[in-house]
């Protein structure tokens, strides 16, 4: 890089292990790191390794704004939580530093219920849902078919999800789901099973591109819990149906409420080649897909964003000749489930990245680090992912069971940690 950003101060709100991820990328850039959080230095990954840590709520707009001024910081980045996503535009409205969207988007593509309403007012589809009341009250008895997914309206992560199976079940997962719900909301929907997809956007300036669309394999691997996803592989078997029945209204959409920066995942079920949206998160992804776009694409979203909390500007020199939903090679992201437990040792990890096909491998629990009872069934259970690009299908399947057989996480008592990964049935019929 060069001195283009050479004494700018980047302000990375809270210091979770993902949040390194930006910490790298701006070092990298020639940018001075600043991480504040309200938890110590040895419970927050960001802090260990940034320029600098302050010891600050991150919801306590006007404290970071103080510090925002004292520290003469010259931008701000709220990474990969929903939840602190209006906090975020608060502060930069009263530091009068750039913030990607306003509170107003956030509120909208931070509640599923407000999202989803506006999805059917575009020709968005989306997983209908039932009515909560209508339900209890037993007007719904004849129609409400099980299972059913409930879910918080405002959480992320897999956070409060349950499938029931029954309406005996409906009121415990009810209560769970208003426990991690910031309003107290919560959605009973259909529960749609079969393959899914993630659609990937990018917007710079009021225009919207659609980057990709890749599989999202998801595995039921564990009792009582939602599957959770075991790797992407791109592009996938649906992006032209996209592209041309969907894409167009999804840009009205987006159009309607002033979109006008950043980025944006769509999580869809796939029924009858539709993409039938069931999450949006308008921010950083945890897949990391913008790895992948980097190196296929020569275009890196994570930068683009670090760029703008500085910048106002997301690109430096226009990108749209590179953007390629279809990409023109084969991308994967192998994510490594791990079941609960004390990690004691984990190996593997230098031979995957010796792998010709992989650019990187991100470890999300290290040894000595616990994944909880409570974590199961959330997106905290993935202990690494793996990133590569092939030239072919055949050789991106071998490669990622290879990377499966390669690593190892054994917990203190020695004992496997790792749930079951991606399958050979799984790339049957899913690519372009």
């Amino acid at each position: 890089m060069d001195n283009e950003f050479q004494g700018m101060k980047l302000l990375i709100l809270g210091g979770m292990r993902i949040s390194c991820e930006i910490i790298h990328k701006a070092k990298s850039m020639g940018i001075y790191t600043i991480v504040a959080d309200y938890n110590k230095i040895e419970d927050s990954p960001g802090k260990k390794i940034a320029d600098e840590h302050f010891l600050v709520s991150t919801i306590d707009v006007d404290e970071i704004v103080k510090l925002i001024k004292e520290q003469e910081i010259n931008g701000v980045m709220v990474g990969f939580n929903d939840f602190m996503l209006p906090y975020y535009a608060e502060i930069c409205k009263k530091s009068g530093l750039p913030s990607y969207g306003t509170k107003e988007q956030f509120d909208i593509f931070t509640n599923k219920g407000i999202y989803k309403k506006l999805c059917r007012k575009y020709n968005v589809p989306t997983v209908e849902e039932y009515s909560i009341n209508q339900i209890l009250n037993g007007k719904l008895d004849d129609e409400l078919s099980f299972p059913v997914l409930v879910k918080p309206t405002d959480s992320s992560g897999a956070k409060g999800i349950t499938v029931c199976q029954s309406k005996e079940t409906l009121m415990a997962a009810l209560k769970k789901a208003e426990v991690f719900s910031h309003s107290g909301q919560v959605l009973v929907e259909r529960y749609v099973e079969g393959k899914e997809v993630t659609v990937f956007w990018l917007f710079i300036d009021g225009k919207y591109y659609l980057t990709a669309i890749g599989n999202r394999h998801v595995k039921q691997n564990q009792d009582g819990v939602i599957p959770l996803p075991v790797g992407y592989t791109f592009p996938a078997a649906v992006t032209q149906k996209y592209c041309s029945e969907i894409e167009k209204n999804v840009k009205n959409m987006l159009g309607s409420v002033g979109i006008q920066n950043g980025m944006m995942f769509m999580q869809c079920k796939v029924e009858n080649e539709k993409c039938v949206v069931y999450d949006i998160g308008y921010r950083l992804t945890g897949s990391l897909e913008y790895k992948l776009l980097k190196e296929v694409c020569g275009y890196d979203p994570m930068e683009m964003m670090i760029r703008f909390a500085l910048t106002g500007h997301m690109e430096k020199d226009s990108i749209a000749d590179r953007i390629n939903p279809r990409l023109g090679k084969y991308a994967f992201n192998v994510s490594v489930l791990t079941k609960p437990g004390r990690i004691g040792k984990i190996s593997g990890i230098e031979d995957i990245l010796n792998l010709p096909q992989v650019i990187d491998a991100v470890l999300a629990h290290y040894p000595g680090e616990e994944i909880t009872d409570t974590m199961k069934g959330l997106l905290a259970q993935i202990s690494l992912r793996v990133l590569g690009v092939s030239d072919s299908v055949e050789t991106m399947q071998k490669t990622m069971l290879e990377i499966q057989k390669l690593i190892h996480i054994e917990s203190d008592k020695g004992e496997n940690m790792i749930l079951p990964g991606i399958e050979e049935t799984d790339f049957v019929n899913a690519f372009i």
